[in-house]
């Protein structure tokens, strides 16, 4: 399951509101015009400014920078491909190049620290093939796809390595700051909860072990830390509904809260309590505040907006006013951009793509 499935809860719920390896950019990518219309909202303005539009056409999202901030690793469907696939973008250049084996489907990437190296998880070495959408006539689900293992390789794709081999779903890494560690989402052990093992896939050790969904772990910015979403069932009848989907290989995730844990699962404690969809937290560099997406403050449940919390829970700020879909936010390592994703500015319905902006303290 992936950050990228909350972006096709606003699609299904939204539907009637108003994606080839090459080394240069992929068609469609350059903009129509210098100034495309809708970028920033009435009320942006106060913490965005020089926004700017990185991908035109297709679902691209859960963008990440590079330790230098010079590069973007993300994912994106697009022709010829039928289902995420792994992508760089050099934001100097704008060359965006394929680095997964266009086979399968893949998710959540991310860089080591050094840059010489990135990780991400795929299903290609279970199948070529694009495994199958989650059944869906029950309501909306997330796929917890059994194929997905956790892979290493250079930037430029070469020199793959596999990190875990244990059946079931291995997904939603990321590297600690000293890129030592690798926290990630994994149904080993039956649950969907948080584990880290070191860069080589070695000394696995489970962090989270409350019943329920646990994942999309990022470390704060000096290692101590990890921030992520969760969905504990809180009565007997809807721990059974989430066994049993969960038995299908699948998850309902209507619900999810926000979590802040030691780096060595102590002092697990939860900073969002709104029932709503909290999901893609990540660290300001300060490791004070924490970005996230939440569609919370919409009696309907369609609108995901960019927030910032304290680490504690206080302090919540709006920081986007898309009347759509904004997610998947990420500060630059010296804080003074913010990539992430968005609907706004989408030529047809549903189309997402990554935009970055100068952020104001």
């Amino acid at each position: 399951m992936t950050e990228r499935a909350v972006i096709r809860v606003f699609i299904v719920l939204s539907a009637l509101i108003g994606a080839s390896f090459s080394p240069r950019p992929f068609a469609g990518q350059e903009p129509e015009s210098a100034e495309p219309r809708g970028l920033l909202f009435p009320g942006e303005e106060r913490h965005l400014a020089n926004i700017r539009q990185l991908t035109f056409g297709g679902e691209n999202a859960e963008a990440y920078f590079s330790a230098d901030g010079k590069k973007l690793i993300f994912q994106s469907t697009r022709p010829p491909f039928q289902c995420d696939q792994i992508f760089i973008l050099d934001l100097e250049t704008n060359d965006v190049r394929l680095v997964s084996t266009g086979k399968g489907r893949t998710t959540c990437a991310y860089f080591f620290p050094k840059g010489d190296r990135i990780i991400y998880s795929s299903t290609h070495h279970v199948s070529p093939e694009c495994p199958p959408p989650p059944d869906r006539t029950r309501g909306y689900m997330w796929s917890l796809y059994e194929g997905y293992d956790i892979f290493s390789a250079r930037v430029d794709g070469s020199d793959l390595r596999q990190l875990t081999h244990t059946p079931g779903y291995d997904a939603e890494a990321t590297i600690s700051p000293d890129g030592k560690k690798i926290v990630f989402t994994s149904m080993r052990d039956g649950d969907p909860d948080i584990y880290v093992m070191d860069a080589d896939g070695r000394n696995v050790k489970r962090l989270t072990r409350t019943p329920g969904y646990d994942g999309g772990a990022f470390f704060s910015p000096d290692g101590k830390r990890i921030v992520y979403r969760a969905h504990h069932p809180r009565t007997m009848a809807e721990l059974a509904d989430f066994q049993t989907v969960l038995k299908e290989g699948a998850l309902r995730p209507m619900r999810l809260e926000l979590y802040v844990m030691e780096a060595n699962g102590s002092r697990q404690r939860q900073i969002t309590n709104n029932g709503a969809a909290n999901f893609a937290p990540f660290f300001h560099p300060s490791g004070r505040r924490i970005i996230f997406s939440s569609n919370h403050h919409d009696p309907a449940r369609r609108n995901f907006d960019l927030f910032l919390i304290n680490d504690d829970g206080t302090g919540l700020e709006r920081i986007t006013f898309n009347p759509t879909f904004d997610g998947f936010p990420m500060f630059s390592p010296d804080g003074r951009r913010l990539v992430f994703a968005s609907n706004r500015n989408a030529r047809t319905p549903g189309e997402t793509n990554i935009f970055i902006a100068d952020w104001i303290p």
